[in-house]
C-alpha cells in the first residue's frame, strides 16, 4: 500500500503568525506523514476590536476578550476568512489531494476559523480540529449553508480548563452545537490547561489523524 499525498493546514491564533507554528509539524513523525504536504499560513493585519482597534495579525474581528459562550461574532469578517480558507483547499484538491485527505486545525481564533471553514465547506473533509477555539457564527442564514456532506466531516474538539482568554464554557458550548447538527465531535478537556497547545494535545491530534487518513491501495 503506497502512501497517500495529505494535507494539513494549521490556522494559528490572534496576533501571532505562521511560521512561529510551524515546529509543530516535527511532532508528527508516523511514516503515515511522509506525504502530508503543510501549510501554515499568516492572518493578515487588521484593527481588532477587543484590543482597542489595534492592527495585528487577525483573521476576524473579535469584539470581547475573554470569548464566553455569549459573545457577540463578527460574521461578515468570519465569512470573508471562510473563503480565503476554502480557496486554499480547492487549491489543494485541484493538486491531486482526496478531500478525505485534508484535515484544517487551529487554535483560538484560528480553531474557530478551522470550525466555520470545514462546516461551511460543501465536501466531506478528513477532519476538523479545534484547540481552545468557540462557535464563532449563530445565524440561521450562515447554519442553512451546512451541507449534507459538510455534516459528515469529524470534529476535533481540545480545551484547556483553565483557560482564562478563551473561557472553557465556550468551549464546552461546542459539541452541543455540533449534535444538533448531526455531526460527530470528539471533545477532550485537559485539566490545568490554560490557553495554550498542549503536546498531550498534539500527540493526541497525531493519532487521531492517522486514524483517519484514507490509504491508496
Amino acid at each position: 500500500m503506497s502512501i497517500s499525498r495529505s494535507f494539513v493546514l494549521w490556522l494559528h491564533g490572534l496576533g501571532d503568525s505562521g511560521p512561529a507554528n510551524e515546529p509543530i509539524r516535527t511532532l508528527f513523525t508516523s511514516p503515515q506523514f511522509r506525504n502530508t504536504n503543510w501549510s501554515f499560513p499568516s492572518a493578515p493585519n487588521a484593527p481588532v476590536t477587543c484590543n482597542y482597534g489595534h492592527v495585528m495579525p487577525s483573521w476576524f474581528d473579535i469584539h470581547e476578550i475573554p470569548v464566553t459562550a455569549d459573545s457577540p461574532n463578527d460574521e461578515t469578517s468570519l465569512l470573508k476568512a471562510v473563503q480565503n480558507v476554502h480557496a486554499t483547499i480547492d487549491k489543494e484538491i485541484a493538486a491531486g489531494t482526496n478531500p478525505n485527505n485534508v484535515f484544517i486545525c487551529g487554535f483560538s481564533q484560528g480553531g474557530a476559523l478551522t470550525l466555520a471553514s470545514v462546516l461551511l465547506y460543501p465536501k466531506t473533509l478528513g477532519g476538523g480540529a479545534v484547540f481552545s477555539g468557540w462557535v464563532p457564527f449563530n445565524s440561521s442564514t450562515i447554519i442553512e449553508q451546512i451541507t449534507p456532506e459538510a455534516k459528515r466531516t469529524p470534529i476535533l474538539w481540545s480545551h484547556g480548563m483553565i483557560d482564562s482568554t478563551v473561557l472553557f464554557e465556550a468551549g464546552q458550548a461546542g459539541p452541543p452545537f455540533l449534535e444538533k447538527l448531526g455531526v460527530s465531535c470528539d471533545f477532550k478537556a485537559y485539566p490545568g490547561l490554560a490557553h495554550s497547545i498542549s503536546n498531550e494535545e498534539l500527540g493526541h491530534l497525531e493519532s487521531w489523524i492517522k486514524a483517519r487518513l484514507q490509504s491508496s491501495s
